[in-house]
C-alpha cells in the first residue's frame, strides 16, 4: 500500500508481509516509512488465538508512528511553517523551573534546530567551519557530524551574531542547509554525507551571492527554494532536491531575511515570501511572478509570512500588521488589501494564528482579530526586542531574547500569564522545538533539553 499524500512527514510507503513459520504459526510484518525517509517494522503474531489482538496491534502502531510523526519539527516554524506544535500536553500545575535533561555545545547561531524522528540536527558555526551536528534527541550524544570552510564573515553591527541563522530543513531523507555566507548545501540525513553543494556565483546561475543570509530553505514538491543575493539584487531560486540541479531563478531587488511559505489559491501552488522591498507570490512550478505588494519595513523585512487559505498576513516594523486576499481575477492573481492594523508591527516575531485571532509581539505581547485586525489585547510588560511565538495547543509558548520561556492563555480577552521558566544563561533568538515532554533550546552556543521531570 502507498500512500502519496504530500504533507510534510506523511506516511508515503506502508507494506505488510504475510509470513508463515512451521513452527509458531502465521505473522505480519509491517513496514512504515515517512516522507523524512523514517522507518519503523513492526512484527505481529496472528494466529486464530491471537488474531483481535494482532489487528488491534497493527492499528495501534500505525497510531503511535503517527503520533511521533505529529511531533516533529522538521523545518522552520514547523511542518507547516506556522508555529503550531502537535502532541504537547500542558502540565496540570505549572513547575517553578524545569528538569535539564542534557545540553551540548554545538557552536554559535541563532538557527532552530530541526526533529525528525529521533533525531535533532543542530546547523552552528565553530570557529571557521559551519557545521551540521545529528544528535540523539534522548541523550544528545553526537551521531555524526559534517563541516565545510565557511570563509564569509558578517562585518559592522551584525557582526554580535557571527554564525548562522537559517534553520535547516528536512524532506524525503535529505537535509538542506543554507550558510550565513550563502553556501547551500545538501546532506544525508542518516549518513550526513554531502549530497550536493552551492558555493559559487556561478552555481548560482550569476547571482552574486555571497551576504548576511538570513532565509530559511523550503522545499516544495521535491524542490529546495531559496533566497539569495546582496544589497539591490537576488533572486529566489529552486534546486532539485535530489540532484542540485537548478530548476529556475526569479531575480529580485535583493533578499529580505525572511522565510517563505506555500500557499494555493485555485489550484495554484504559490511560494511567497518578502524580498528587499516587496511581498510576493511565484508560481512554484516555473518561478513566474504571480503577483506584488510593495514592502519595506524598518530595518528590513525580517518576519514571514502566515497563511489562511487565500489571506495572508504579514507584519513588519514601522509599518504595522496587515491581511490581504490573494485572488484569481480573470487570468491573473491580484492581491486584495483586507484591514491594516498600524500599531502591531513587529520587527522579528512572526505572529500566530489561532482561532480567529494573530498572536504577536512587538516588545509586548498583542492578540488581534485576524477578521478585522482590531487589537483585542496588550500586555503591559515590555519583554525586550524579540520573541518566538508558538501554539502549543491549550496554550501558548513564547520564547522570550532574554532566555524566558513563557507559557499563556489563549484568550482574546485579556493576557494571562501561566509560567514563565528560566531556559538558557545568553540570549535566545532560535524557537524552542517542542515534542512531547521536551523542549529543545538553542541558545548562543549550545542546545539544552528540557523536561517538566514529570513520570
Amino acid at each position: 500500500m502507498v500512500d502519496k499524500s504530500s504533507g510534510q512527514g506523511a506516511i508515503v510507503f506502508c507494506q505488510a508481509l504475510l509470513v508463515e513459520r512451521a513452527d509458531k504459526g502465521i505473522f505480519v510484518g509491517l513496514i512504515v516509512v515517512d516522507e523524512a525517509g523514517r522507518g519503523e517494522q513492526f512484527l505481529f503474531n496472528m494466529n486464530p488465538v491471537k488474531h483481535t489482538v494482532g489487528v488491534l496491534a497493527i492499528c495501534a502502531a500505525l497510531i503511535t508512528f503517527s503520533n511521533v510523526q505529529a511531533q516533529d519539527w522538521p523545518q522552520w516554524r514547523g511542518p507547516n511553517r506556522d508555529g503550531q506544535v502537535t502532541g504537547f500536553k500542558a502540565p496540570k500545575t505549572w513547575p517553578k523551573e524545569l528538569k535539564q535533561e542534557w545540553k551540548v555545545t554545538v557552536g554559535v547561531g541563532d538557527a532552530t534546530p530541526a526533529l525528525v524522528g529521533k533525531r535533532l540536527y543542530s546547523f552552528t558555526r565553530q570557529e571557521t567551519d559551519e557545521v551540521l551536528l545529528c544528535l540523539d534527541a534522548a541523550s544528545g550524544k553526537t551521531i555524526w557530524q559534517a563541516s565545510y570552510p565557511a570563509e564569509y564573515v558578517v562585518t559592522g553591527p551584525p557582526a554580535r551574531h557571527p554564525g548562522t541563522r537559517s534553520s535547516p530543513v528536512v524532506s524525503q531523507g535529505k537535509i538542506c542547509t543554507l550558510g550565513v555566507g550563502g553556501i547551500l548545501s545538501c546532506f544525508d540525513a542518516t549518513s550526513g554525507k554531502v549530497l550536493w553543494r552551492k558555493q559559487s556565483t556561478n552555481d548560482y546561475l550569476g547571482v552574486a551571492y555571497r551576504s548576511d543570509a538570513s532565509m530559511s530553505p523550503v522545499v516544495v514538491d521535491g524542490r529546495c527554494i531559496v533566497q539569495v543575493g546582496v544589497k539591490g539584487a537576488g533572486a529566489v531560486m529552486a534546486f532539485d532536491l535530489a540532484s542540485g540541479e537548478a530548476k529556475w531563478k526569479w531575480e529580485s531587488d535583493g533578499p529580505a531575511s525572511s522565510s517563505p511559505v506555500v500557499m494555493t489559491v485555485k489550484g495554484k501552488k504559490q511560494v511567497v515570501t518578502f524580498t528587499a522591498k516587496s511581498l510576493i507570490g511565484l508560481d512554484a512550478v516555473n518561478g513566474q511572478l504571480l503577483w506584488r505588494v510593495p514592502f519595506e519595513a524598518t530595518q528590513g523585512n525580517n518576519t514571514t509570512p502566515v497563511v489562511d487559505g487565500q489571506t495572508l498576513f504579514y507584519t513588519g516594523q514601522g509599518k504595522g500588521l496587515f491581511a490581504l486576499k490573494i485572488e484569481l481575477q480573470g487570468t491573473g492573481f491580484v492581491p486584495v488589501p483586507v484591514w491594516t492594523n498600524a500599531q502591531a508591527g513587529a520587527r522579528f516575531t512572526t505572529p500566530v494564528l489561532k482561532d480567529g485571532r494573530l498572536y504577536g509581539f512587538t516588545g509586548r505581547f498583542f492578540c488581534a482579530d485576524a477578521k478585522t485586525g482590531v487589537t483585542l489585547w496588550t500586555d503591559d510588560t515590555g519583554r525586550g526586542s524579540t520573541a518566538t511565538m508558538l501554539d502549543a495547543g491549550s496554550v501558548m509558548l513564547a520564547l522570550t531574547l532574554n532566555s524566558g520561556l513563557i507559557a499563556f492563555k489563549p484568550s482574546g480577552k485579556e493576557y494571562t500569564e501561566l509560567a514563565k521558566l528560566k531556559v538558557s544563561e545568553s540570549e535566545t533568538w532560535a524557537h524552542p522545538v517542542v515534542a512531547g515532554k521536551r523542549i529543545y533550546v538553542k541558545d548562543a552556543d549550545s542546545v539544552t533539553c528540557w523536561t517538566f521531570g514529570e513520570p
